[in-house]
Parts: structure tokens; sequence; C-alpha cells
């Protein structure tokens, strides 16, 4: 069963913050919110974890799961970009976006996709998930909470907790919270494709 912290939106409590990031590093899956709903993460290399975000979102192997990370200097580490990506991917962070890219060998192969060795990478606008990162001291590996059938991520902490509790290790809600997905845009090819259109214009990439 999951803990359940409630923290402030605008000061997030440190203690709060920290026995989650203490969740995280013992192995956990933790709900959080964003500025694009509720997602679920756990920490770099966890596989189980993936396997638990899998099972939730009854998703398969080709699923691009995403490293959520609080700052645009991260991103070198985990993923390839020339100069261009580099330009446009900085112009639109942080912010309601999830970019697609070849992943470096820093990513963990259990997020890859199988075929085309790309992954997700996200850095959000919103104070508690980044509160969260701050005090973790690394990106999550991560997924948009949108249950099957739905077209919209989960955005109650306390519905997160009642519906999902018992499959969580802990559920942080701090009340703010967006309210559609990430715009997903794929920047891995000679082509950009908006694959998912979400909270984020989709028009600079068209």
């Amino acid at each position: 069963m999951a803990r359940y912290h409630d923290v402030h939106p605008d000061n997030p409590q440190p203690r709060a913050l920290g026995q989650v990031a203490e969740t995280l590093r013992g192995g956990g899956l933790v709900a959080y919110p964003t500025d694009s709903g509720y997602a679920l993460g756990c920490r770099l290399g966890n596989r189980d974890g993936l396997d638990r975000i899998r099972a939730i979102r009854h998703l398969d192997e080709s699923h691009h799961f995403t490293l959520v990370c609080s700052q645009f200097a991260q991103l070198g580490q985990f993923v390839q970009m020339d100069n261009d990506v580099f330009r446009m991917v900085k112009a639109h962070t942080p912010g309601q976006y999830t970019f697609i890219l070849p992943a470096t060998r820093e990513v963990p192969k259990a997020m890859l996709h199988p075929k085309k060795k790309t992954v997700g990478v996200r850095i959000p606008a919103h104070t508690t998930t980044l509160a969260l990162l701050a005090t973790l001291g690394e990106p999550l590996m991560s997924s948009t909470l949108l249950m099957p059938g739905s077209e919209q991520p989960m955005t109650e902490g306390w519905l997160v907790n009642d519906e999902l509790g018992a499959q969580l290790d802990a559920v942080l809600d701090s009340g703010d919270c967006g309210t559609e997905p990430t715009t997903v845009v794929d920047l891995s090819g000679d082509e950009v494709q908006v694959v998912r259109r979400g909270a984020g214009d989709p028009s600079p990439f068209e």
C-alpha cells in the first residue's frame, strides 16, 4: 500500500520529498504530479519498476518510456542531439513536451524502444516535480499516468491513491496538476513528427 504525501504546491515540504526519494532509492514505484497530469516514476535502472508501470498501464514492449530531468544540461548524458535539434529542444524546455531522441549508452536498455534505440526525454515546468528531482539527485524513468481506455491522465492525487494505492509505494500530491498529457515530438529521424498532440503547442514542429 502506498504512503500518501500531501505537500504544499509552492513550497513542498523537504521531509516529505526526502521520504519519497528514499522510496525511489529503495526500488519503489511512485505517482507524482507534473504540469501535464500525474506520472508514474521509478529510479534509473529499476527494471521491476518499469514492469510494474507496464502492468498498470497495459503497455507493450514498444512503449517509449521517458526520462524526466530537472534541467536541460542533463540531457546530453542520455540523448544524442545535433545542433538543430539541440536548439529546438532548448527553446521548448522546460515545458509540456516529451521529445523522442536517440539514446546514449547511459540509458538503461529496459527503457529503450527495442527497434529504434530511442527514448523520451522531458523537463517539466512544475514546482513539485523539480523539487523531487532535486532531492533525488537524478532523473526519473517515467510514464504519464494514462489508464487503459482513457485519453486524459489522472490529475487528482487522492484519486490516484484510492484507485492505485495497492499497486504503488508512494503517492505525492501537491494539488496543482496539469490536465492534459504532454505533446510528444519525435526528433529521432530525418523528419520531425508530432506523435501525440497534448498540452504543448505542436505548431512549431509541424
